[in-house]
């Protein structure tokens, strides 16, 4: 498959139209690679690290989620980040392109794949934005766990290397009803409580935005960015395998940025 037949197919199920004002979906560089066979290696964020490993494996497309460029730039200078992407992209004939918000929404996007490692049921939008899409997801946990059991599934199933979450008088409280989205969705709080879910599977949770939960009776669980939104993009590559790629991998130099000390 050609990489301009692959966007085609990728755009008809998240389309780039769907992304956010303030968001950059679809192509970051495209250097002239749309009629090559696609050779692709998928990640969470475009790095230097995720370039040069694009190199080492002779990959033409990095298939990102998040954006390499968010604001317009004013200059590019050597020995910035962005611009020496730039200069590998186009010396090494390397096509960056981006689906993130329009990503978010769709079945088996950041959110629906959340609420399947969680095997959630009679699954929904915590938003919708058009029928049959939307951010987050909230369901029903089948059987009921209580918050100790649900605490340690997101421990097993994510592997995050910090798990944060509300303080709670009650650990064998029982829990039926979740939601989830993948990557910061503090600003779903106030959603999210309105749905009736107990607790709230995301990350990038701030001090207050753990009271204001507390507040609405609803139990916030932060598992961090890279946790939340990295099995997304392994359900990516299963999906780019179905399609009969040349190549496609996912990367092994994607990185969480953060780091906790014991």
């Amino acid at each position: 498959m050609k990489i301009a037949d692959l966007i085609t197919w990728f755009e008809a199920w998240a389309n780039p139209t769907w992304c956010e004002s303030w968001d950059n979906c679809g192509w970051q560089i495209e250097p002239g690679v749309l009629q090559e066979k696609a050779r692709v290696l998928v990640c969470l964020t475009p790095t230097l690290a995720v370039m040069q490993e694009a190199i080492a494996l002779n990959a033409n497309l990095i298939f990102a989620h998040h954006p390499l460029i968010f604001n317009p730039l004013k200059s590019l200078r050597t020995s910035e980040a962005i611009a020496e992407m730039v200069r590998l992209s186009f010396t090494h004939n390397i096509g960056i392109y981006t689906a993130h918000t329009n990503f978010d929404q769709v079945q088996d996007g950041t959110a629906d794949v959340l609420a399947q490692i969680l095997e959630l049921k009679e699954v929904t939008p915590i938003l919708p934005t058009q029928p049959g899409l939307g951010y987050g997801r909230v369901g029903l946990l089948e059987p009921f766990l209580t918050l100790q059991e649900l605490l340690a599934a997101i421990q097993i199933r994510l592997a995050p290397p910090n798990l944060i979450f509300s303080p709670s008088a009650d650990l064998q409280q029982t829990i039926s009803r979740v939601a989830v989205l993948g990557g910061s969705g503090a600003s779903f709080i106030s959603a999210v409580a309105k749905s009736g879910a107990q607790a709230y599977l995301t990350s990038d949770c701030k001090f207050h935005q753990f009271q204001e939960s507390r507040d609405r009776s609803l139990i916030l669980i932060d598992a961090g960015h890279y946790a939340t939104e990295r099995p997304a993009c392994d359900r990516l590559v299963q999906k780019f395998q179905s399609l009969n790629l040349d190549w496609v991998q996912l990367s092994k130099k994607d990185e969480d940025f953060r780091q906790f000390f014991a």
